[in-house]
């Protein structure tokens, strides 16, 4: 499918190269998906590799991949967080986050889309605790649920999720080995323990 005389990588990363000194998004656009059109979804995936971290160049390149491998998780996850830095909205980052869930169940980063994507912040805290449960080593989600819980304890006055906010921050607490992490944790648990609602 790739023309012999093309080099998928070195192309993308001539495109990616004239965006960084031209800021040409429209430029781009065309470069990427006229290389999309001509290249195997498993041979772009590996071009796109180091450059996941731009959703404008990772998004276009996975739209693709994902038509041609519609179940594969990783790729749906990928896409899901482009279209998430993007802005393209909770209802399609949604969507494929739970494409990606049903794919593989065990897909972390399908869960933290799909705690990332509720709109309802009661909803949203309760998703992460889900995962917290699901995944017990998962810093990042227990992170994300004492950040949400505190929240909702604040806006709502909510005794169980100033609760939850503190049993998570403990645990985050128990597990630090970052002296500045720990000074972090330490000064939202004593804020937490002051709060009266």
């Amino acid at each position: 499918m790739t023309p012999p005389s093309l080099d998928p990588a070195a192309e993308l990363s001539a495109a990616v190269s004239t965006y960084s000194e031209t800021n040409d998004y429209g430029a781009l656009l065309e470069r990427l998906l006229a290389l999309a059109e001509v290249t195997a979804p498993d041979v772009l995936a590996q071009a796109a590799e180091p450059y996941l971290a731009i959703p404008e160049v990772s998004g276009p390149l996975y739209e693709r991949i994902v038509a041609a491998r519609p179940d594969d998780a990783r790729a749906l996850v990928i896409l899901a967080n482009a279209y998430w830095l993007t802005g393209r909205g909770a209802e399609a980052t949604g969507e494929l986050a739970a494409r990606a869930l049903a794919a593989d169940p065990e897909n972390r980063g399908a869960w933290h889309l799909w705690a990332l994507t509720e709109g309802v912040p009661r909803e949203r805290m309760m998703r992460w605790k889900q995962i917290v449960e699901r995944f017990p080593e998962d810093d990042l989600a227990r992170a994300s649920l004492a950040d949400n819980a505190t929240s909702l304890a604040s806006a709502e006055r909510d005794r169980e999720a100033l609760q939850i906010a503190i049993r998570s921050y403990e645990m985050l607490r128990r597990k630090a080995t970052n002296p500045e992490q720990l000074r972090a944790v330490e000064q939202a648990l004593a804020t937490l323990r002051r709060w009266t609602l």
